[in-house]
């Protein structure tokens, strides 16, 4: 498979959009991130050409850097709604990756988006759920989708997220009621009391849009949720 999958958090931003904030949640999912590969690493900033990207490095071994703040700091400073972050691994081809955090004051919904060549990501989906459950934490998703770029034309429903590889949903689900899934992975509050499920339509190999049994797996999920009404459209988000 050559398209990228795509992690995709939706969320609602509750303070301030502060570029140092945005910049201090990023670099929370960096131990996650590394621990998926290790090619997800060695953040830049992104530029208008490729020498420009290759100037500012996002984060040094405490934070954000002085130099990245500063730079969004004034490209940004007119920017209130969206304001954008953009990084990439400063790698191309096959092992190339991006992550874009598209911030909007509330009541709008923010998103932070991953996207990296299968290179550059992990094989096991136990280390995904490890990146989910980070990201979870950061951020309080209404959603977490991983799916590779090519599913959205093969999922069932257009006006609501599709499985791929997995989904997050801040409900409780059991076995029962999604008998297709490979696995589902419970999400624990603050409280030890279960906030969500992690389900995820594939574990013996990465999900690949191009094998159709992995579609097949993923649209039945789909079908099998919305039967139920548990698979929520975009607009309720």
């Amino acid at each position: 498979m050559k398209r990228p999958y795509e992690f995709t958090t939706i969320f609602r931003h509750a303070s301030a959009l502060e570029i140092k904030t945005m910049l201090d949640e990023l670099h929370g999912l960096v131990p996650e991130l590394l621990a998926c590969s290790p090619i997800l690493d060695g953040w830049l900033l992104k530029g208008n050409t490729k020498a420009e990207a290759l100037l500012y490095k996002v984060f040094g071994p405490a934070g954000p850097t002085t130099a990245a703040i500063a730079v969004l700091a004034e490209s940004l400073k007119h920017d209130v709604d969206p304001r954008i972050v953009s990084m990439w691994n400063g790698r191309d081809g096959s092992e190339g990756a991006s992550v874009q955090y598209v911030g909007r004051p509330i009541p709008e919904t923010s998103m932070v988006v991953l996207r990296a060549k299968p290179g550059a990501f992990a094989k096991d989906w136990q280390l995904v759920t490890s990146l989910i459950h980070k990201s979870i934490v950061l951020w309080h998703p209404t959603l977490v989708t991983i799916e590779s770029a090519g599913y959205f034309d093969k999922k069932v429903f257009k006006d609501r997220p599709g499985i791929g590889w997995m989904l997050y949903l801040p409900r409780v689900l059991t076995v029962q009621q999604v008998p297709e899934a490979r696995a589902l992975v419970p999400v624990l509050g603050a409280d030890k009391k279960q906030m969500g499920t992690i389900i995820v339509s594939v574990t013996d190999a990465p999900f690949s849009d191009e094998n159709p049994e992995h579609v097949k797996i993923a649209n039945s999920i789909e079908i099998r949720l919305v039967d139920q009404d548990l698979l929520p459209r975009y607009a309720d988000f």
